[in-house]
């Protein structure tokens, strides 16, 4: 908790202003929340106070709920946010909200509890609880469908998405709206309702006469139920707001109440809280100071036009800046620049860029054929093929012509980058920036930190990636880093299944039952076949035997690559990404089993989903006593945005959190004590000693 006061009561003649003063958010916490209270009733009982502005001053009133007290005592100790609300209403002076910047969550729903409110035309104002699988538990569900209406309430409740103050201009939620000086407009208004006795407004007083709201409901639970499984947060606010319509403020309040607490014990909601603190947690760094001088970061250069390369341009010049992207032949550049056209046009079509939007994005991107034009950029990212003696060339050429602290990065995904940064006499300047492809669409960004990679280049990068709106966690160098490494696993068991008698179309199916944006089969198919099959035969020229002979090799040797030469493990129709399945993939996969004398079983959804999801666990685990994550909720970061693992499990990490490390341990060692099994399968010592201890990875 913050040592500062949280806040505070000055008097402005017959008007007191308290001010919310809990930094960086004011969030409300309880001792804030105790501060408001004990403030509110000084000023009441001062005789001198006629009003009070309640403000976070001109930057932002309130955040809401102070996230760290979660699941803690502090929650639900008195007095509660409802219990300051109460309080507020029921002074016998005026309350005058004065908003600016965020009005978020508790934040709005403190402001509702007001008996006026003035934002600036500026102010942000949402309920956005539902992101966190909650919803508004200190009457918000009941407040604002009586201050803004049913149908414009519920949307915003639902969605989550805040307004801007002048959108809700002119409903009962706000008295004014003003340019600047919010809280010399409160005081000024404030002392208006005084010197004209105004009647006091509490929002629990309205009526709410809507004769459509029922049928509204009735369309927004069909509608939401649809779309929101397997959340249940978002039908429970369409409920919450129907009692607000049918039921006295009282009683909606007492439900409300009792739905929020439903949903904060929900595993779906523990699961959004702990993305929610993950990704926030992910951008710090244990051993970097928070005040590390950043390099400047304004031009950018990237080596490759492919898909790869092109993205990451288009990434950049989303964000703003210039990229010089370089190709060594006419014929790749001109196919490179035409694709990232292409990609704009259809952004266009469908509405998100405007053709001044679509021109400026694509003025940004500076094609060329020589590594001279890079000679300026403070960045430069290769993204050639994935071959060291190819990165060898690139880095030394970049070396030769580089400026003096450029940073050098690699979008190798499972290279070695301390090799690759000896390959340069400023190792300190090289570091992996390792994008997912589409890289101007996927949201990860695997910063990967070479043993001499400078502390303020990695600084530089963590921040550069919230410019360019990806979520960045940091890994360590090993073969694949976090997400790649784990993949390996995961393709291992799904490969073993397929082995013992499943088919590519079963994996598949239970693993996108389990929430799995796609199966292991058609992840690979749409990555590529030759990915893994070039690193299959890398293993194996460095460690002669280390790689027996797999059935994806065959699809491979005969030019299924997956979706890009129309079949893989599935085959698929010109121009469509249906996957189909194909008798010819079942026939190699029978003649594997007959070679390894394996004869077929019947295998069930269960079973899929532990191998598969305990393989990622297992080597998670590994990751972490290596030292190649800094913590477990960096790997369920990197799952989540890059692998499409469902967000209600909230990670491999957390769901074996959530199911039971000693039962995940358990299952491990059935795997590993099997005829054949490889030995991998054995639990991770990390794994067993969080298990024997009760512990949990998070």
């Amino acid at each position: 908790m913050s040592t500062n006061i949280p806040a505070g009561l000055i008097k402005l003649g017959s008007i007191g202003v308290l001010k919310m003063s809990e930094p960086p958010v004011n969030g409300l916490g309880f001792a804030l929340r105790a501060a408001i209270v004990a403030l509110l009733d000084r000023a009441v009982a001062d005789p001198e106070i006629e009003a009070i502005v309640l403000s976070g001053g001109e930057q932002i009133f309130s955040a809401g709920a102070d996230v760290r007290e979660f699941g803690t005592a502090r929650t639900s100790s008195a007095p509660t946010l409802p219990d300051v609300i109460a309080a507020i209403e029921a002074s016998a002076k005026p309350v005058v909200a004065a908003i600016a910047g965020n009005c978020l969550g508790g934040g709005l729903e403190l402001a509702m509890g007001c008996h006026f409110r003035l934002a600036r035309r500026d102010a942000s104002l949402g309920l956005p609880e539902v992101k966190l699988g909650l919803l508004p538990g200190a009457g918000g569900t009941q407040r604002l469908p009586r201050l803004i209406g049913v149908e414009r309430a519920l949307n915003m409740i639902v969605s989550g998405q805040p307004v801007n103050a002048l959108a809700v201009a002119g409903t009962a939620l706000l008295d004014e709206v003003v340019e600047s000086d919010v809280v010399d407009a409160a005081v000024a208004f404030a002392r208006d309702v005084v010197v004209g006795k105004r009647a006091f407004r509490r929002a629990r007083d309205i009526a709410i006469v809507d004769p459509l709201a029922e049928p509204f409901l009735q369309f927004a639970r069909t509608n939401v139920g649809a779309a929101s499984s397997p959340f249940p947060a978002p039908l429970q606010c369409v409920e919450a707001v129907a009692n607000a319509v049918g039921k006295p403020f009282d009683e909606g309040l007492r439900l409300e109440r009792e739905i929020f607490a439903t949903l904060m014990a929900s595993p779906e909601s523990r699961a959004l809280r702990h993305i929610f603190s993950a990704e926030r947690a992910a951008s710090k760094l244990p051993d970097v100071p928070a005040d590390t001088p950043l390099r400047d970061v304004r031009r950018v250069g990237v080596i490759g036009a492919g898909t790869m390369g092109g993205g990451i341009a288009m990434a950049f010049a989303d964000a703003g800046m210039p990229v010089v992207l370089l190709e060594t032949k006419q014929e790749a550049l001109d196919r490179g620049v035409g694709t990232i056209r292409r990609n704009y046009e259809a952004s266009m079509k469908k509405g998100r860029l405007t053709q001044a939007q679509l021109d400026e994005r694509i003025a940004r991107i500076v094609p060329t054929l020589e590594y001279a034009a890079l000679a300026d950029a403070d960045l430069v990212i290769e993204a050639v093929f994935e071959e060291m003696s190819v990165k060898h060339d690139v880095f030394r050429r970049l070396d030769a012509i580089a400026k003096p602290g450029a940073i050098l990065a690699s979008n190798t995904s499972a290279l070695d980058l301390n090799r690759i940064a000896s390959f340069v006499q400023r190792p300190q300047d090289v570091i992996g920036l390792h994008f997912f492809s589409p890289a101007n669409v996927m949201r990860l960004l695997e910063v990967v930190r070479g043993e001499k990679t400078a502390p303020d280049v990695l600084a530089t990068c963590m921040a550069l990636a919230k410019r360019i709106r990806k979520v960045a966690v940091v890994a360590g160098v090993c073969d694949g880093f976090i997400g790649n490494r784990m993949v390996v696993r995961y393709g291992s068991a799904a490969g073993g299944l397929l082995m013992q008698g499943a088919s590519p179309q079963q994996i598949d199916g239970a693993l996108q039952r389990f929430g799995l944006a796609m199966g292991p089969f058609r992840m690979a198919d749409m990555a590529g076949l030759d990915i893994g099959w070039a690193a299959r035969k890398r293993h194996a020229a460095e460690v002669p035997g280390s790689q027996p002979r797999v059935a994806a090799d065959t699809l491979c040797e005969a030019g299924r690559f997956g979706q890009k030469t129309g079949a893989g493990w599935y085959r698929y129709e010109a121009g469509k990404r249906d996957p189909i399945p194909d008798p010819a993939v079942d026939a190699i996969v029978e003649q594997f089993r007959r070679e390894s004398g394996i004869t077929p079983r019947k295998i069930g959804e269960q079973e899929i989903v532990e191998r598969c999801v305990y393989a990622l666990v297992n080597e998670g685990a590994r990751i972490l006593e290596d030292g190649i994550a800094a913590r477990a909720s960096d790997i369920d970061v990197v799952y989540l945005s890059g692998y499409g693992f469902p967000r209600h499990r909230g990670g491999p990490m957390l769901y074996a959190d959530t199911v039971g490390l000693a039962n995940v341990v358990r299952a491990l060692k059935r795997f590993a004590a099997e005829p054949g099994a490889e030995a991998w399968w054995q639990p991770a010592p990390l794994l067993v000693k969080l298990a024997d201890e009760g512990r949990t990875f998070n």
